[in-house]
């Protein structure tokens, strides 16, 4: 018989390769050996959410509020459920979505996980999805991520919003997917799918996309300093495309940012 340690890390297992079905099976034994499981508890909520069964989802999630009251988790994902059996909102639940276990596979320099910012109205984060594809839109100075149906859902944060501007504005072509969703964080993956032919010889998703191009000298390698030329010949080619098309591309130290909308 399995110990609660072991089925522990097949719960995880599952949840990681999201096996949903298993996930449940193997916290359902968690709970038959310990009742008040409280993690086990939480994991069913989630996997049952993932499933877009929201009443068995509610009802881990209270007993998880019976362990531990004041748990964060439970209680964001109780008014989550909530929003989500409004008769608004509950017209709009799409069907199961099916995950390629590869979905979230890490290329360096061709993918990135990031955390959205000034996230959008509860109705439609509420019906976020793990695996869910969703779009990435220039505008202005910023890139948003929009559902299908183009509702707004958060906006990339400013130093990879002016980067992948460029990037956009030259035809590259990215896929992006839910990878984390809850009414108060939404991480997507973005993978790149083809570089525009003006972006050919720049990296989408370097390293450290935070460092300025004025301090990527201060105790660098020698391999490095190619790195800033590179990201310097980025910035002139910005400035080389804001001129041909009379638009502003805000790459590179954000002197002039455009305040908040």
């Amino acid at each position: 018989m399995e110990t609660i340690e072991q089925l522990e890390k097949h719960a995880v297992d599952a949840a990681i390769n999201t096996d949903w079905d298993e996930a449940i099976l193997t916290n359902k034994k968690i709970i038959q050996l310990d009742k008040q499981n409280l993690s086990a508890l939480l994991r069913l909520g989630f996997s049952y959410l993932q499933k877009q069964d929201l009443d068995e989802a509610k009802k881990y999630y209270r007993k998880a509020i019976k362990i531990q009251s004041n748990n964060n988790v439970a209680l964001e994902n109780l008014e989550r459920i909530n929003v989500l059996q409004t008769k608004k909102t509950r017209k709009r639940s799409q069907s199961q979505i099916s995950l390629d276990p590869n979905l979230f596979l890490d290329i360096p320099g061709k993918t990135k996980s990031v955390a959205l910012v000034n996230l959008g109205q509860k109705n439609v984060l509420a019906q976020l999805f793990i695996g869910q594809e969703v779009f990435l839109k220039a505008r202005n100075r910023k890139v948003e991520a929009r559902t299908k149906e183009n509702e707004y859902i958060g906006t990339l944060p400013d130093d990879l919003s002016r980067r992948l501007l460029v990037f956009l504005k030259a035809k590259s072509v990215y896929a992006a997917f839910i990878k984390e969703a809850s009414l108060a964080r939404i991480t997507i993956f973005i993978r790149e799918e083809r570089k525009g032919n003006r972006v050919q010889h720049y990296i989408s998703f370097p390293h450290n996309i935070q460092s300025r191009i004025n301090e990527l000298k201060s105790e660098k390698e020698e391999d490095e300093e190619s790195t800033e030329t590179v990201e310097i010949d980025l910035e002139k080619l910005a400035e080389s495309m804001a001129a041909e098309e009379k638009e502003y591309f805000p790459y590179g130290p954000d002197n002039e940012e455009e305040g908040e909308e």
